[in-house]
């Protein structure tokens, strides 16, 4: 391939941010893989056996040089293996995952390595802050934190712990765009609450050159929000169980999975939001990504005013999550206990799934 010619490849890093829509987009991509692949747009998987988020999620800790989420030595080698798919396409090739985005600059300066001979562009979501620090706190703690809001937001204000180098758009796009022409790096805005529900996906389309119409199965894959009460007896069972039992996948499944992510969402409690304390310090760091986006020329999909954080409504309370009422907390306590309890009762017991298996085989030996 001559120089004039340029590269064949489009690569598309999709590093974030946490809970900007990520996980819907990675699943319809996923989804909508095979007609996508069909008009030269590839998310690569490494089996049939592997979902294309699980590749990606490993290969993003690979990158990171990180190693949780299950087994020990789990996402050794899974860059490589990535790269390997991605270097076997032509077109263009989605890269995505939230976990991308504080990346020290080593591994930056690798991911860049490995893809040369790609044209590279970083793909970076944004939300405003009144929506973004509830939904870092929730999540945080369905991951298993223990953390009070108010100690989370003090973090946030004061300590930049990684979820909110993850969050701070100039410094995130500044490390990844070190040598990438301004007109490569996207920045899609997350559109306000009653918006479209497809707005979000329409942007992203717009960046990575997709026909709407090529990706048509939706996903249902919505991170919901808890409420205050959830919440908040989710982060006292994780305290509780820290102490009880040594976290493993088992416990992560059916804590986060089946009661955060299923039982306990969309529920009529309060939902968690931005304490109006924190409204002008908000406002000050989303008139900092405005101006840093504004003085760099990068490309916009969406509207920058979205970056803006609203107060409250006249109408509306801020309900303090650390102090939400016994009587909330023991009505969430009961359903997640009724919900446990369904869920024993629905599993099989390991011990007489064992004895039949034994008694399985002696009946074959003996035939």
């Amino acid at each position: 391939m001559s120089a004039a010619a340029g590269p064949k490849r489009k690569v598309y890093l999709h590093i974030g941010a946490p809970k900007t829509g990520t996980t819907y987009v990675q699943d319809r991509l996923a989804l909508n893989a095979r007609s996508l692949a069909a008009h030269g747009i590839h998310f690569p998987t490494r089996s049939p056996v592997v979902s294309a988020g699980l590749f990606h999620f490993r290969a993003a800790l690979d990158l990171l040089g990180q190693d949780w989420g299950g087994p020990a030595g789990h996402a050794e080698g899974s860059w490589d293996a990535l790269v390997r798919r991605v270097k076997r396409r032509s077109g263009t090739v989605v890269i995505s995952h939230e976990i991308l985005a504080p990346a020290t600059r080593e591994a930056i300066a690798r991911a860049k390595r490995d893809l040369a001979g790609s044209e590279v562009h970083v793909v970076y979501s944004a939300r405003d802050l009144a929506r973004q620090l509830p939904a870092a706190w929730q999540e945080s703690v369905k991951q298993g934190r223990k953390w009070t809001y108010r100690r989370f937001l003090n973090r946030v204000e004061h300590g930049k712990p990684w979820f909110y180098r993850a969050l701070d758009l100039p410094t995130v796009l500044e490390a990844w765009g070190a040598g990438i022409d301004p007109a490569h790096i996207h920045v899609v805005t997350v559109p306000p609450q009653g918006a479209p529900r497809d707005l979000l996906w329409s942007r992203y389309c717009q960046v990575l050159g997709i026909d709407p119409a090529w990706a048509p199965r939706d996903s249902d894959r919505l991170n919901q929000s808890l409420g205050v009460a959830e919440t908040q007896v989710i982060r006292k069972l994780n305290r509780r169980m820290d102490r009880a039992t040594r976290r493993e996948a088992s416990y992560d499944e059916l804590i986060r999975e089946m009661l955060a992510q299923n039982e306990l969402v969309g529920r009529v409690s309060q939902p968690v939001r931005m304490p109006p304390r924190l409204q002008p310090w908000a406002e000050a760091e989303a008139e900092r990504w405005v101006t840093w986006i504004r003085d760099s020329g990068v490309d916009v999909v969406g509207d920058v005013d979205d970056l803006r954080p609203l107060p409250l409504a006249e109408d509306v309370t801020f309900v303090n999550p650390d102090k939400v009422s016994t009587k909330q907390q023991l009505r969430v306590a009961m359903d997640a206990l009724s919900a446990m309890t369904r869920e024993a009762a629905r599993r099989p017991d390991p011990d007489q799934q064992l004895i039949s298996k034994v008694r399985s085989q002696a009946k074959r030996l003996r035939q």
